[in-house]
């Protein structure tokens, strides 16, 4: 299909559709000597996927992250974002109950409590996010965030020390291989080192590299070590998740 017959079929703009090629979202499997775009019946499907993300109000760099991760399966991904419109439903069905109740207070029909006139409302957070960010995000990340917060200072203290350390080393292989003996010596050692602190299967540790580049605040601060180690590492740890598993 074109990309007009997409754009009419979903219900969004051509615009979009060309939006999220140009970010590598969403790519057509082919574009024509006319520079065309074709979409095929596998596009269509994860075409499908982001709208649904997108009903869930997710970003489009959050969408690309949970779509690009490892542990990323389709059916089950249906699964969950079904049990997440299940739950907006409800809050909008809750949202519809109190603008109800809201109408009949203003027609003196009934007496309104302060807390009924927003019960529903909730924008500190969005809850389909936190469930999607526990099944394709930073769990383990979030983890080992608690381990440390619970640490003495002394002993957050060397953990800074030991991961400098470590950062450091890997800072003077970032110019090689990812996938030489020396690169993956040391991403064994992080490797280790990261259990020893949380819980990294290989799934979850390959998954952390790729956070390492896709977001800004882990590249800002692993590339003080040297420019361009962020991205080594992630391509390091994809090497030996895929070697181990």
């Amino acid at each position: 299909m074109k990309v007009k017959e997409v754009a009419d079929l979903a219900g969004v703009s051509v615009r979009t559709l060309h939006h999220y090629d140009d970010i590598n979202l969403l790519k057509p499997s082919s574009i024509t000597d006319s520079g065309y775009r074709i979409y095929s019946e596998r596009d269509l499907e994860m075409l499908q996927q982001i709208l649904f993300f997108r009903e869930l109000e997710f970003p489009l760099k959050r969408i690309k992250e949970i779509m690009n991760s490892p542990s990323f399966n389709q059916e089950e991904a249906l699964i969950i974002q079904q049990k997440m419109l299940r739950k907006k439903k409800e809050h909008i069905n809750d949202m519809l109950h109190t603008i109800d109740k809201t109408i009949q207070h203003m027609k003196g029909e009934r007496k309104m409590s302060e807390h009924e006139r927003f019960s529903g409302f909730d924008f500190k957070n969005n809850p389909y996010e936190q469930e999607a960010r526990e099944r394709w995000g930073d769990q383990a990340v979030e983890e080992s965030k608690d381990k440390i917060n619970k640490m003495s200072e002394e002993g957050k203290q060397d953990l800074a020390h030991d991961f400098d350390m470590i950062y450091k080393k890997l800072a003077q292989l970032r110019h090689q291989a990812p996938d030489s003996e020396e690169a993956q010596a040391e991403i064994e050692e992080w490797y280790h080192y990261l259990n020893k602190i949380g819980t990294y299967p290989l799934d979850a540790f390959k998954g952390l590299g790729q956070m390492y580049v896709s977001d800004e605040r882990f590249t800002k601060n692993i590339d003080r070590y040297g420019e361009g180690l962020a991205q080594f590492m992630c391509d390091a740890m994809a090497v030996y998740a895929n070697r181990h598993s």
